[in-house]
């Protein structure tokens, strides 16, 4: 291939090449050259736009160069005592506001974005009020508040914001098991599933982190804000006109706020938009095809950014990325789901089409509490004389494209990036082709004696913790956990740095355990989340070390930030959690008068019972009625071949673009997710990321990443200000018999898809079942 760049080439506008000050140099760009260039090692990287291509001491990627500057100032301070300050404030406050709000419903999450807003006035703050004095030889106020501070800060809340996963184990152990251990029980479960993926992480960070080809998208709109907020200077190719991005975020955030108060609480149509439905508001066969709540959401309109943006927003991910996400879903539950589902495949009918609840042989859901005993064991008995257990047609089909999606990403990661996997092994951080990665290099980097520290420690957590207490989980169950987490990594991660897309191990995981010990409930939650969440916690920190190296942190002050953040978020968590059962009346039970319900606790406790109690031995082996769904397993490993094989004898051709793993783990949020949240997430990215890149790409460049930042910081700082100010005072009451009861609001749910009794397309004679007449 041979390229000529020029300096007005479409559609860029001013594209150079740095050979000696010269322009419209003609280079030969071999394989070799874009290898050496993006570090893609062996495969044709489909984020890589060879005609957009920049010989230059620049990242090779467009979307890089738009949020990103190719420049650092290794002065400016990062890890200061007010970055410090402010980042353990939200370690602890952000944390705790959230887990207190996790078992609410309506609950409310402060969400990264909102927490990168709210950070910045408090820096800038600082930075005018308090005096310039040292303090044990440190600055009080070094200055302005930097942007690496920021970032900092931001790092800091990133890691430790969301709610330990291990704290649901601790609460189904109190609401289902009767089982309240002491803290120092709850500390080191939530301390080892917390910090064990850190080890792992550290790991993968030179797969990860350092290869320019990890783009990792999601952190493109986050440097665009950061860069935004603090007038950085535009890192973007062009000359592009218009009002510079600090006025462009301004008014599209105003805009995102006040438009969510339409579909957020005065016309709640806006954002379930099933118009067909409400033309045909009794026909259970619409509700399942066209409605968003029960339905395939073929009616494909919303108004809404939050449904939108609900599975990620697309104005992040890369367009081949998505359209394979949308072909994976219009042939899976567009094509695939209605024909089960209209032939009465494992009695489907009988159910919602989609739905993330599982039911009994009257259609009814299905009731654990009549399978178990006193000491919630299963009663084999009981069982067999209540009935088997049914999941809805998408449930079924999730885990389908699960099972084919975890060997699809074995298969893909082998054929495609086992070269790359090799070479980066070898490389060191100052031998990365990237400008950002050679600009780090002259960071002192992390030990990997540190990671070794962190992983015994968890590890020996690990071990007191099912040891001592009576867990019935063996120390080789938790290896074997480990083990899992450790394969899939690297694979996941690197298909989750060039997709924003990331395959779920939570499946598989459970399907293991429930093979291996059976009728261990609370073994197979530990299980579930120490070879899970130690894959989800090592690709967060290697995420924000991503960021980190895009806007140029020193990585030991990373490495510490993270570590006393996730400690200091933990044991918060667990104290908040540990109050509210102690002084909340009536905490997680279905009548408690402040909406502390539980709702997750009771997924995650229903979870523990199917996979831990009952098993999938009764659901998945030869003879049972989802025994079919294990052979997908082989249907992914064999998927991946079809393209790479095509890519091999033609390498420019469409099938390069194919990636099985995303097309099957994309639509893993589905169940409860539905086309309201694919069909017009695909078609905004399909205009932005395809569209308005191609043929308006200076603009793109300029505003495309504030654009996103925009909408999503206007739509999670409305939905704070409307939690706050209009539905949780008077326990929801505001409006009752008003905007809460009108048509837009609550007249456009009369619809079949809405009504239990109405919503299946087969229903049940009274006394009547349905299915196999033994189990």
């Amino acid at each position: 291939m041979v390229a000529k760049f020029d300096e007005k080439q479409d559609p860029l506008e001013d594209i150079k090449v740095s050979e000696e000050g010269k322009q419209g140099v003609t280079i030969q760009v071999t394989d070799d050259v874009i290898a050496d260039v993006t570090g893609a090692v062996g495969w044709e990287d489909p984020n890589l736009d060879k005609d957009m291509l920049v010989l230059e001491d620049d990242s090779p990627y467009p979307e890089v160069r738009a949020a990103v500057a190719n420049t650092d100032d290794p002065e400016m301070p990062a890890s200061t005592l007010r970055a410090w300050v402010i980042g353990i404030l939200f370690a602890i406050v952000v944390p705790g506001l959230n887990q207190f709000f996790f078992f609410r419903f309506p609950s409310i999450t402060i969400q990264t974005i909102a927490a990168q807003l709210l950070i910045f006035p408090i820096g800038r703050l600082w930075s005018a009020t308090i005096p310039n004095k040292k303090v044990f030889g440190i600055h009080l106020n070094p200055g302005t508040y930097s942007v690496k501070e920021h970032v900092y800060v931001e790092i800091i809340n990133n890691i430790s914001r969301p709610s330990a996963y291990a704290t649901d184990i601790i609460a189904v152990q109190r609401v289902y098991y009767n089982q309240s251990w002491n803290f120092s029980y709850q500390w080191l479960i939530v301390m080892s599933t917390q910090l064990m993926g850190f080890s792992i992480g550290g790991i993968a960070r030179r797969f990860l982190v350092s290869p320019p080809s990890m783009i990792w998208p999601a952190n493109l709109v986050s440097c665009a804000l950061f860069n935004t907020l603090h007038s950085q200077y535009f890192a973007g190719q062009g000359n592009r006109g218009g009002i510079s991005r600090e006025r462009f975020f301004f008014y599209a955030f105003l805009a995102s706020f006040f438009w969510y108060f339409l579909p957020g609480y005065l016309m709640g149509f806006l954002s379930y938009f099933a118009w067909v439905t409400w033309i045909f508001p009794n026909s259970a066969t619409i509700g399942a095809l066209f409605g968003y709540h029960r339905g395939m959401g073929m009616s494909v309109i919303t108004f809404d950014w939050a449904q939108i943006a609900y599975i990620g927003s697309p104005l992040a991910t890369p367009w081949w990325a998505e359209a394979n996400i949308f072909t994976g879903f219009v042939a899976i539950f567009w094509i695939i789901a209605p024909a089960i589902y209209f032939t009465n495949t494992w009695y489907s009918s009988y159910f919602p089409i989609s739905s993330s609840g599982s039911y009994d042989n009257t259609g009814a859901p299905y009731n654990v509490s009549k399978i178990l005993t006193e000491n919630s064991v299963l009663d084999i008995q009981k069982y067999k004389e209540y009935s088997p257990l049914f999941l809805s047609t998408t449930f079924a089909l999730s885990y389908a494209v699960s099972f084919a999606s975890i060997t699809a990403t074995i298969v893909h990661t082998f054929l495609y990036f086992r070269k790359q996997i090799w070479v980066q092994a070898r490389r060191s951080l100052n031998e990365q082709p990237d400008i950002h990665a050679r600009l780090m290099s002259r960071y002192t980097q992390v030990p990997e004696w540190w990671y070794a520290i962190i992983f015994i420690t968890m590890f020996v957590f690990g071990v007191v913790a099912i040891e001592v207490w009576p867990t019935q989980m063996p120390v080789w169950g938790f290896i074997l956990a480990l083990i899992i987490s450790f394969i899939y990594t690297i694979p996941i991660g690197m298909i989750q740095a060039i997709t924003n897309q990331q395959v779920g191990l939570n499946v598989i995981t459970e399907l293991i355990i429930g093979y291996a010990l059976p009728g261990r409930p609370i073994a197979m939650m530990l299980f579930k989340t120490w070879g899970y969440i130690t894959m989800v916690q090592a690709l967060s920190f290697t995420s924000d070390f991503k960021l980190g190296h895009y806007m140029k942190i020193p990585p030991r002050s990373m490495f510490w930030g993270q570590v006393v953040a996730t400690v200091l978020a933990g044991t918060t968590q667990l104290g908040v959690q540990a109050w509210m059962f102690s002084n909340i009346k009536d905490m997680c039970t279905p009548t408690q008068k402040d909406g502390f319900f539980c709702l997750s606790t009771e997924v995650f406790g229903t979870a523990s019972i199917i996979w831990g109690v009952i098993g999938p031995a009764r659901q998945f082996s030869s003879g049972q009625i989802y025994y079919s769904l294990v052979f997908f397993f082989l249907v992914g490993a064999f998927m991946p071949v079809v393209p790479w094989l095509i890519t091999r004898k033609y390498p420019s051709s469409f099938a390069r673009y194919i990636n099985f793993p995303v097309i099957l783990s994309g639509t893993g949020l589905i169940p409860p997710a539905t086309a309201i949240n694919y069909v017009p997430w695909a078609l905004v990215g399909f205009v932005f990321q395809y569209v308005i890149r191609r043929r308006h790409f200076s603009w793109w460049a300029k505003y495309n990443y504030v654009l996103s930042a925009a909408l999503d910081s206007g739509v999670a700082i409305s939905t704070i200000v409307i939690f706050f100010a209009l539905q949780y005072p008077q326990n929801g009451q505001i409006g009752l018999n008003t905007i809460q009861a009108w048509w837009g609001n609550a007249g456009f749910q009369k619809t079949a898809e809405y009504d239990p009794a109405r919503v299946a397309i087969k229903s049940v004679p009274q006394g009547q079942k349905f299915g196999p007449s033994t189990w």
